[in-house]
Parts: structure tokens; sequence; C-alpha cells
């Protein structure tokens, strides 16, 4: 269960402010099997920068995890290839033969609106 705190705090006017924030993060474990050239080459590297074992693998970790999301959302274009490439998502392409035999189709919805209607007066008709 996670446990709110807050803090309470005056602003200029001298009017009390509540501040409430969640929990600290809570720390958690991973556990690693590693071959010992793999743990030496880590521990060697992160002896270098003055760091211990678990800061180097975890601050590591997460880089690599920024990079490969940013990699998935981000990308930086220079400015001719920027507005090339707005041009390419501006310039309109010919539908192919999917597209203009979908865009000739009915919306779903009035076909189903169309056969309701038509068997509420089928049924209407009986009852005459």
């Amino acid at each position: 269960m996670t446990e709110a705190h807050s803090s309470s705090t005056r602003d200029n006017a001298g009017m009390a402010v509540v501040e409430r924030s969640s929990a600290p993060d809570a720390k958690g474990s991973i556990n690693l099997r590693i071959e010992a050239g793999t743990r030496q080459l880590i521990d060697d590297a992160a002896a270098v920068l003055g760091k211990t074992r678990t800061e180097f693998m975890v601050e590591s970790a997460r880089q690599q995890a920024i990079d490969v999301l940013l990699d998935q959302r981000l990308f930086v274009l220079g400015p001719a290839r920027y507005d090339a490439f707005m041009q390419a998502l501006d310039k309109s392409s010919a539908p192919g033969p999917k597209l203009r035999s979908l865009l000739r189709r009915g919306p779903a919805w009035r076909k189903q609106t169309t056969f309701r209607q038509t068997r509420a007066g089928d049924i209407r008709s009986r009852f005459r």
C-alpha cells in the first residue's frame, strides 16, 4: 500500500499551502547471473569512474533504456532534411485499389440501421 506524505508551508500571503507527494521510490533488487569475466569488466569500469558496481550498472542500464526509448520516439533532422520530411508528409499519394474499394463502401452503421429499419417495418406490417 502506498503511503502519502504531506507537508505544510506558508506562501507569500501567509496562507497555508499543503503539498502532497507519493511515497519515496521504493527500492527493489535485480539479481543477475553473469560470467566472471563480465563481472570483472564491470568492476574495473566502475572503479575507473569511482563508482560502486551497483551505481555503475544502474546508471548504465538506465541510460541504455532511455536511449532505446528515445530512438523509438524522437528523431532529429537538420533543416533541409526536416523540410523534405514535411513535404513527404504533406504530399498526397494516389489511393490504391484497396483504398478505393473501401471508399466506395457505405459505412457499417448505415447498413445496420437499414437492416433494423427493414426488420422493424416487417414486424409492424404483421400487426396492422
